[in-house]
């Protein structure tokens, strides 16, 4: 599995805070200056940003939620605004927004979570979140193939990924 390993002066430090940093529309924009990718895979990247920086930080990176869809987290307004793609390739974009490049821990997390996931496919990536607590719990006894919009709850994310950045630091 992936692992966030850099931030570990950070767990511990939590603070809440009600503005986020940035849109989910921008997070994708920086992700998508790595690469070409497919939606699904844009979802996912956008997904572990969203939830390495809510467990690292205490604070969102950005407002929009997750929700417990067939393959995976997906946000609904990600969903909105790259569904055109189809199974296509989003083109590269060569440019990130000010709210992010201003922000050093929003660009060093983006960094490292597409350097931890970034050579994984949607697939993979698909599987992968389907192996995590957050997802699972937001579908309970859902089968697998059945679709929800169950929105994936932060708590459950927080708990999830602090664990996961603990048990790494002791490997």
């Amino acid at each position: 599995m992936a692992k966030i390993y850099y931030i570990s002066d950070r767990v511990g430090k939590m603070v809440t805070q009600t503005a986020a940093i940035t849109s989910i529309n921008n997070v994708a924009e920086a992700f998508l200056t790595f690469d070409t990718m497919s939606h699904k895979k844009l979802q996912k990247l956008c997904y572990y940003a969203y939830s390495w920086y809510l467990a690292l930080y205490g604070e969102k990176l950005f407002n929009e939620h997750f929700e417990a869809w067939i393959h995976g987290p997906v946000s609904p307004v990600l969903y909105s605004e790259f569904k055109k793609h189809g199974w296509k390739e989003i083109p590269r974009t060569n440019s990130v927004s000010d709210e992010i490049n201003n922000n050093d821990a929003a660009i060093e997390l983006i960094n490292e979570v597409y350097r931890s996931y970034g050579d994984l496919s949607g697939d993979e990536l698909e599987y992968l979140t389907h192996q995590e607590d957050p997802w699972l719990m937001a579908r309970g006894d859902l089968p697998e193939f059945i679709p929800s919009n169950q929105r994936i709850d932060d708590r459950v994310i927080i708990d999830f990924y602090q664990r996961e950045f603990e048990e790494a630091q002791n490997d």
